[in-house]
């Protein structure tokens, strides 16, 4: 793909918005169980974040049911971490909540993850990544490139051993924590790929089989990826409980329009407000591509 119908390599994920059946409910959880704190409250919307920067929006949809297992949606929002202490706590934590459902955890080489599930089945993965200089990349002699992953044994109990320690468990919620990545359940990779890679701009960065797609700007090992685990087959979504929009940054207004054209150019219907873009892909999931420092506030 030309350069200039990639997204830029500053891209980043912004807030992820989730409708939810119990707004006080899912509030009082994050705040517990990942220490998340309140940045914004409004009758119908809270936003919640580490020192000052939002990474999620609950959104109350009380009249909305849950999604069936095999729709697409969200298969889990991941949490960057800044370093191994801070993940241990944050994983204490949330191990700690009677309301967690521990998924489980995988050394993925590129990164260390804990997963988990919050009261309403909304999949969370908790992670760190390795320093980018030890991450391997192949490349199948036609310039494109896929970095190395895989999951591998990652014990929780040695790890809060070793990682946790006091003063990060004391002050979680000063420590950093943004939206590494999402991962999403689709109908089909193809479909994925020629709407994530081919129309969007993201570089595919690694794959499995025919199930799964991994796809990033800027060289990082994935910023969103796609599989078919629990949803191979599955059409455009319904309207229910769960993932509400996506939100990718990007640097500036400009960049929004070249997206907006590609968009246009594919067929893709968008709203275009100059700074931001909202659209939806093959399934229904809702984007929205921001310039600048897009917190996905209640506004």
């Amino acid at each position: 793909m030309p350069a200039q119908d990639l997204l830029p390599t500053d891209t980043a994920m912004g807030a992820l918005t989730l409708r939810v059946g119990d707004l006080s409910g899912l509030t009082r959880y994050y705040t517990a169980a990942l220490r998340l704190e309140v940045i914004e409250d409004a009758a119908d919307a809270v936003v919640l974040g580490r020192r000052g920067s939002a990474v999620l929006r609950l959104e109350s949809a009380r009249h909305l049911h849950l999604p069936p297992r095999g729709e697409a949606g969200l298969f889990h929002t991941a949490l960057l971490f800044a370093d191994r202490a801070d993940l241990a706590a944050a994983v204490a934590s949330a191990a700690r909540h009677p309301l967690s459902a521990y998924v489980g955890s995988a050394d993925h080489l590129v990164s260390e993850a804990f997963y988990f599930t919050d009261p309403e089945g909304n999949g969370i993965e908790l992670y760190v990544d390795r320093p980018r200089d030890s991450w391997t990349w192949t490349g199948d002699g036609r310039g494109t490139r896929s970095v190395v992953m895989d999951s591998l044994p990652l014990p929780p109990r040695d790890y809060l051993e070793r990682h946790l320690t006091e003063e990060a468990a004391s002050s979680a919620e000063s420590r950093a924590a943004t939206v590494g990545h999402v991962h999403l359940q689709v109908g089909d990779v193809g479909t994925a790929h020629g709407f994530y890679v081919d129309v969007l701009g993201f570089e595919r960065t690694a794959g499995w089989h025919d199930q799964a797609l991994f796809v990033s700007a800027g060289g990082y090992h994935h910023h969103m990826a796609m599989n078919v685990w629990n949803s191979r087959g599955a059409g455009p979504r319904k309207d229910t409980l769960g993932l509400g929009e996506v939100l990718i940054r990007v640097s500036s207004a400009d960049e929004v329009g070249a997206l907006a054209d590609r968009l246009a150019h594919a067929g893709v219907a968008s709203h275009h407000t100059g700074a931001e873009l909202r659209f939806e892909d093959p399934w229904r999931n809702r984007l929205r591509v921001a310039a600048g420092d897009a917190s996905g506030g209640i506004a």
